[in-house]
Formats: C-alpha cells, sequence, structure tokens
C-alpha cells in the first residue's frame, strides 16, 4: 500500500473520493469498519464503507486499498455492490467512536473527537491514536486536548459482557488461517457457526481454504448465499472450484451465478479439468508480466504481502493479453533473478524458457517429478499454443500426494501413512 508515513487521522480522508486503478471516481469514504474487540487488544481495521450512487453503501476491504494519499483513496478494482450490513463484532469509527465518552490518565475523561490510523510492516491496518477533548470544568469552558495512544484510553472497546463469540475471536485474529482452521473443526457445530458469522468474507475465505471437504460443505451450507458467494469470490480459484466440484451441481451452480462474472468464469474454467491434473490443480492468478517490464516493477508486485510465498517465487512473461489466459508465454523469472540484476533490465531480457512446461492434461506424478527435478516451488502451465492458462504451486501437489483427510489427522498418523 501507497500511503503517508505515519498516522493517518479519520478526520482527514472521511468524504473523500474513492477511484478505481484506471482513475475513475467509484464513490466517497463515509467511514472506517473497525474490530475492536477488547481493551487489551489493538483495534483493528476491517475496511472502509464507501457511498456509491443512489446512497448505496458498499464495504470496501482495507487490503484492496492502494493508496490513500493526496487527497484520494484508491481501490485494486470494481467494487462489490453488495449493501453494507454490520455485523454484531464490528464498530463503526465515525459514527460509534466519535463523540464517546472515555476515560484516561488519573480518572481524567473526555470525548473522543478523532481517530489516527496506521499500517504494521505486514500492512495490516490498526488504530494508532485517539484525539481526546477533556470535559470542561466550568460551564461553557472547554477542556484540554490530547492526542494519546490508544492503550492510553479506556472505554472504546465494547462492554465486555454477553459479547457472543468477541472473547473468542480476539484470542484467534492474530492466528494463521490453518491454525485457525484446526481451533474450528475442535468447536461444536453451533459454536463453529457462530464464529463464522462474525468473521470478514476475507478472512473466512483464508480459513476455509484450510478446512477438511466436510467442513467447508457445512459452513457453506448455512452461509446466506449471497454471501456464500462472496467469500468464494475471495477464495483462490483452485480452491474455490475444489469447494464447489464438491457441492449438488444446483447448489454449485446458483453460487456460480451470485458471484462476480470475472471471479466465476476463473473457477468455471478450473472446474472443467480432472482433479489430479496440472489443470485440476493450478490457480489462474499467477504473477503475470509483460516482457517490456522491469525488474523493479517485478519486485514490486511479489511484495505483496496477500501473494502465497509459492506465486512469489517467480513471475510468468507473456506477450498481452496478461489475464489468464494469456498471450505467448516467454519464459519464467525466479524470485533470485529478479534480486541478481539492476532494477532498471527488462524482465524480457533474463527468461527461462528451455522445460518442457505441463499441459493442463498432465499428470499428478509428472507434476511432482518436475518440481522435483528443477528444485522449483511452482509450473506455468501451458496450453498447446503456448498460451499460459496458470501455475501449479508446490502446496496444491503436496495437498493431492498426502493421504485423504490428512488435516484431520495429528502428526503421528500421518508418519505412519507416509513413512514406510
Amino acid at each position: 500500500m501507497s500511503t503517508t508515513t505515519g498516522r493517518i487521522f479519520l478526520s482527514r480522508i472521511v468524504g473523500q473520493a474513492v477511484f478505481d486503478p484506471v482513475g475513475d471516481q467509484v464513490g466517497k469514504l463515509r467511514d472506517v469498519v473497525l474490530a475492536v474487540r477488547t481493551a487489551r487488544q489493538r483495534p483493528r481495521v476491517l475496511g472502509l464503507v464507501v457511498e456509491i450512487l443512489g446512497r448505496r453503501r458498499v464495504f470496501l476491504p482495507i487490503m484492496r486499498v492502494t493508496s490513500m494519499d493526496s487527497g484520494q483513496i484508491i481501490t485494486t478494482g470494481v467494487l462489490n455492490l453488495r449493501r453494507f450490513e454490520q455485523r454484531r463484532t464490528e464498530t463503526l469509527a465515525v459514527h460509534e467512536l466519535f463523540d464517546r465518552t472515555v476515560s484516561f490518565g488519573e480518572g481524567l475523561e473526555g470525548t473522543v473527537y478523532d481517530l489516527a490510523i496506521e499500517s504494521d510492516p505486514r500492512r495490516d491496518w490498526y488504530v494508532s491514536d485517539v484525539a481526546v477533548q477533556e470535559k470542561g470544568k466550568r460551564f461553557g469552558r472547554r477542556g484540554a486536548s490530547h492526542v494519546l495512544e490508544w492503550d492510553e484510553v479506556s472505554g472504546l472497546a465494547q462492554d465486555e459482557s454477553g459479547q457472543g463469540a468477541t472473547h473468542l475471536l480476539a484470542t484467534m485474529d492474530e492466528m494463521r488461517p490453518a491454525d485457525f482452521a484446526s481451533a474450528l473443526r475442535d468447536l461444536t457445530p453451533k459454536r463453529r457457526l457462530e464464529i463464522v458469522a462474525e468473521l470478514g468474507d476475507e478472512r473466512l475465505a483464508d480459513v476455509l481454504e484450510e478446512m477438511p471437504d466436510a467442513f467447508q460443505a457445512e459452513i457453506l451450507g448455512v452461509l446466506d448465499p449471497d454471501r456464500g458467494a462472496d467469500v468464494l469470490g475471495e477464495m483462490n480459484p483452485d480452491d474455490a472450484a475444489d469447494l464447489l466440484g464438491g457441492l449438488p451441481a444446483k447448489t454449485a451452480e446458483q453460487l456460480l451465478l451470485l458471484m462476480e462474472p470475472e471471479d466465476a468464469d476463473d473457477v468455471r474454467r478450473l472446474m472443467e479439468y480432472e482433479d489430479r491434473t496440472a489443470g485440476g490443480m493450478m490457480t489462474t492468478e499467477p504473477v503475470v508480466l509483460l516482457p517490456d517490464a522491469t525488474i523493479a516493477e517485478a519486485l514490486a508486485l511479489i511484495r505483496e504481502p496477500e501473494l502465497p510465498p509459492a506465486l512469489a517465487a517467480m513471475i510468468y512473461v507473456c506477450r498481452p493479453p496478461v489475464e489468464t489466459p494469456t498471450g505467448r508465454f516467454l519464459g519464467v523469472v525466479h524470485f533470485q533473478a529478479l534480486l541478481r540484476e539492476p532494477p532498471s533490465t527488462l524482465v524480457g531480457a533474463i527468461v527461462d524458457n528451455d522445460i518442457d512446461w505441463p499441459r493442463p492434461e498432465t499428470s499428478l506424478a509428472q507434476v511432482s517429478s518436475l518440481l522435483a527435478a528443477y528444485d522449483m516451488v511452482a509450473l506455468p502451465v501451458v496450453d498447446e499454443n503456448q498460451h499460459l492458462l496458470g501455475a501449479v504451486t508446490i502446496d496444491d501437489v503436496l495437498d493431492h500426494l498426502l493421504p485423504e483427510g490428512w488435516r484431520e489427522q495429528d502428526d503421528t498418523a500421518l508418519e505412519g501413512g507416509l513413512i514406510r
């Protein structure tokens, strides 16, 4: 994310225009959605409430914001037009926290008149500071103003009694998706679904990707179809295709129709391939660049924190169009090669293309052999005309090589099944 250095006070950005990547205005910022779990946990920014044409308010996840500089907010793409509905554990910064009475210092009280947010090295956004106006001691006199760190103020968090899933979510917020998924599996179905109801779509998508098929179907089955489609749209296309492939055809088709057309097209294409083939395992969203892009541009793309490490290990160089299926595939550039060359070097000058890359019908065994033979963590998948269709990553290959149901087994059971 490209933002100004340091804090951003909400009073400066609320009301600003929101633009898509090509510079068209899509709406205006009206509020910021926070997760204010407990008094001991730093309030986290989940996303923005954007007002679009017709005064409809929609939700924009914070990870889809690329810039909050220079009096404007820029997103990575098209907004999801589903009307914003606040969840019980979400807090609206402007509408709920501004003017809230809080305490600070030694017995002092005041009202919140602004909040500052900032990002950490992982580009997660949090509340950093609270601007408070002290209550005046005399009628008609305004008290002093203070800008305090978030943990110096009491009263931002909700009353800690009767908050349902709040406390459990507070302990799970920083978990890796695989650990979160494991923790959910250990809960009762009722409790599991209570937690799911409070998760944001992106977080739920990450967790669903790490869950066994039966749990995925259980969770998707109780979600409102519109929300289910939104969650599928946030998943990696190959994982979404696997999930939908295990559902009744009528249910899968209903969800595909509710998804954004571009996301649905990728998933439909993947569902056409056999499961244990390169086409069935690949993702349609590798990092693709034109040959005249520079190494500096390539490094900027693979630096994105939401990009899985295996996909960030190399870029794929193609003639236009750069969306899969692409124009002619020219080759790959490994991450280490990017580090060895000057930033101004064109990626087309350092491509590797001396391997017989897998086709969509290539078997799991052949893909595994290629990864092992060439010490790679990802492979391009091309068609007979050398158009890039997608990429197979090592994690998807391992998912198919491990015993069925491996996510539900302990280490001892896996060791017995893999090591003879």
